[in-house]
């Protein structure tokens, strides 16, 4: 049995919680280890060939108090160097991991430093930006020359790096998703948001926002709706948002609608999505999950990554540019629960192409064949249902 590390975001994200439990869930016969806080040995308890390591356990701490001249940061670099060095292999899982923030040398020299370019190493599921100036882009050109496989999922970010002889594209890992309920059986409208200001491009926009997403749901409930606030992540502020929103919702509107904070229940969580009516979608696997689940779906695009792949998929629905939304009308959002809807059906196979080149590796029989037959280089088109 391969043993092979995962290195994934780990901060209880609803969607990169999605992305570990489907690679686990298409290996069985793999041993997979995750360095993660705690709380995932709960989140992802259903996975029996997932081991979490978590990185702030009794042992860990003990040994780093015995190694006092170690900071954090180089304590954890040691460690997850001994993981790395102690598998088959590296799977890298997850959408934006690969935005130049100010410390991004850093993160650079952090990875060389971690995992042994003489192992293979899979890129699956990312997009690429944004970026600032050309030495990001090139440095990642020359650490992507030395890895296994890359399969974006995006055509922007496969463009930039489509000469590279490992650089594949196929739509997003979720679109594989499971579907589950009836498109439009549910009873309550579902808004994903997101708190703007712990992005660094969207700050002093929460007021306008919050202030939006309330006139949104306050139109849905003079429809006769009920309406669910959701939170995908504590940690990037969605809780924050979520409560601040529902003040803002006066009475009797407030009574009708409610909060669900993702913490560690992930079918709980795709539940709650899968049996609504519509959703509101900020967060871009509320986005991608609503199609999945045949549901009408108005995206507010807070980045590009959401512009490229509603591009990509043909997606001519209505969508709001959250840096733009101040003057949204709510009505136009209510009117898309008759029109935004999105036959994924052959995005769903193309998605299974992200895992080509690593089913090659880990032995996996489970028929990709024919998603590979159908060439992701440009997506399918879709008939967009209006």
């Amino acid at each position: 049995m391969k043993r092979i590390m995962i290195h994934a975001y780990t901060k209880l994200n609803l969607g990169d919680d999605l992305f570990i439990k489907v690679l686990c869930e298409r290996y069985p016969d793999t041993r997979f280890i995750l360095p993660a806080r705690k709380e995932y040995k709960q989140c992802l308890a259903s996975l029996p060939n997932l081991t979490v390591y978590p990185i702030e356990s009794i042992w860990v701490r003990g040994i780093r108090k015995l190694l006092k001249k170690l900071d954090n940061a180089d304590f954890q670099k040691m460690l997850l160097k001994r993981l790395a060095g102690r598998c088959d292999g590296v799977v890298q899982i997850g959408g934006s991991m690969y935005m130049q923030g100010e410390g991004w040398k850093k993160d650079y020299s952090w990875k060389l430093d971690v995992f042994d370019t003489k192992k293979p190493f899979y890129v699956l599921g990312a997009n690429f930006g944004p970026y600032k100036d050309d030495l990001f882009y090139e440095k990642y050109r020359e650490l992507f020359s030395t890895y296994a496989d890359i399969c974006f999922r995006d055509q922007y970010s496969h463009e930039l790096y489509k000469d590279l002889g490992n650089v594949r594209l196929a739509p997003d890992i979720i679109f594989q998703h499971p579907q589950q309920g009836n498109p439009g059986s549910g009873k309550h409208i579902v808004i994903s948001v997101i708190k703007p200001s712990a992005r660094d491009n969207l700050k002093d926009l929460d007021s306008m926002y919050y202030n939006k997403i309330k006139d949104i749901a306050v139109a849905f409930i003079e429809e006769g709706h009920e309406v669910k606030l959701m939170s995908f992540c504590e940690y990037e502020g969605d809780e924050e948002a979520v409560q601040t929103i529902l003040s803002l919702i006066p009475q009797p509107y407030a009574d009708h609608a409610s909060l669900y904070f993702y913490k560690t229940n992930l079918e709980e969580a795709v539940g709650i999505l899968s049996s609504s009516s519509m959703i509101v979608a900020t967060r871009f696997h509320a986005m991608i999950l609503g199609w999945v689940f045949g549901k009408p779906v108005f995206p507010i695009a807070y980045s590009e990554k959401t512009i490229n792949v509603m591009n990509d998929a043909h997606f001519t629905g209505a969508y709001a540019d959250l840096k733009s939304m101040e003057s949204l009308e709510p009505e136009l959002v209510v009117r898309s629960f008759d029109t935004n809807r999105l036959n994924v059906s052959v995005l769903a196979r193309q998605a299974e192409s992200h895992f080509e080149k690593l089913d090659n590796y880990l032995g996996k029989s489970k028929n990709a064949e024919e998603a590979a037959a159908i060439t992701p280089a440009v997506f399918a088109r879709r008939g967009h249902e209006s």
